[in-house]
């Protein structure tokens, strides 16, 4: 078994976590690979191996991503298009789609004997219609529209061909279930499991009073038309990466994404037991 590691040095107390994963992967007899810039952090451990992480992408067992959410979402990246399977390890703030915290390492074991299950994540599709062809963007958690001036935005969605509504707001954001805890949950969506199949549609600040987060089937084919004129025309953003600037009555399509991400879940009923540590109660 090859497990690669997938660490962000710029997070606190990440480097030691991950000398102690190789540690306890290598006690397991799980082999272990380490991206070539990070000689100098493990060097000392002759059984640690290097190479260029992108070309592990599909030929390794599992990537560990090491560090918060930003981490695991950038891993995730990496490894769209693949079966190569991703655990997260939270050394930040929240990090909630961590399979398990920094004082969790000795589960790690449980990769060798198999006592662990996968949790398909669905992503999502921004399709962007350019002059020159179209260009396909994916995302884990969310596409997010919002004014690049900052100010009220106008714009109508459709699912199917059909008109759900016009609306004015600073923005939208089209989630995966994965991504109902991240920005979505900020803006007053539901929690959604991730391993359901749905896009959730949730306006930013609406200039109304009766706008409500909204579900529809991974199954539809949504449209957002962009209807703010000048400067203050919406801009894209794919898991928070800036993609596209759209101009005036520019429509762009939102569907179930091409890629399914595959989560390892080694503490049992983790993604609830996160929700009740993580969500229910102040972060300090």
């Amino acid at each position: 078994m090859k497990a690669v590691l997938y660490p962000n040095f710029q997070k606190k107390n990440a480097l030691g976590c991950a000398r102690e994963v190789c540690d306890v992967l290598h006690t397991a007899g799980i082999d272990v690979v380490v991206d070539s810039e990070y000689t100098s952090e493990f060097g000392d451990k002759e059984f640690v191996n290097f190479a260029d992480i992108t070309s592990l992408a599909s030929s390794a067992d599992i990537f560990i991503a090491i560090g918060g959410d930003g981490t695991i979402l950038q891993c995730a990246k990496l490894l769209m298009g693949t079966d190569t399977k991703l655990l997260g390890i939270n050394t930040g703030t929240l990090g909630f789609m961590a399979g398990l915290e920094a004082d969790q390492l000795e589960a790690l074991k449980k990769l060798k004997t198999g006592e662990y299950r996968v949790s398909k994540r669905m992503t999502v599709d921004v399709i962007v219609h350019g002059t020159e062809g179209d260009t396909v963007y994916t995302a884990l958690n969310e596409v997010s529209a919002k004014s690049a001036s900052f100010r009220i935005c106008d714009f109508d969605v459709s699912a199917d061909g059909y008109l759900i509504g016009k609306y004015r707001a600073d923005g939208i954001l089209f989630s995966t279930p994965s991504g109902s805890t991240a920005y979505a949950l900020s803006a007053g969506g539901p929690v959604i499991e991730p391993d359901l199949k749905c896009i959730e549609m949730n306006l930013i600040c609406p200039h109304s009073l009766f706008a409500r987060a909204t579900l529809f089937s991974a199954d539809r084919r949504l449209c957002l038309t962009d209807r703010t004129s000048g400067e203050n025309s919406l801009v894209l953003s794919v898991d928070g990466e800036l993609v596209h600037r759209m101009a005036e009555n520019e429509t762009v399509e939102i569907m179930q994404g091409r890629h399914t991400i595959h989560f390892v879940d080694i503490i049992d009923n983790a993604f609830h037991d996160s929700l009740c540590r993580k969500m229910c109660k102040p972060i300090k």
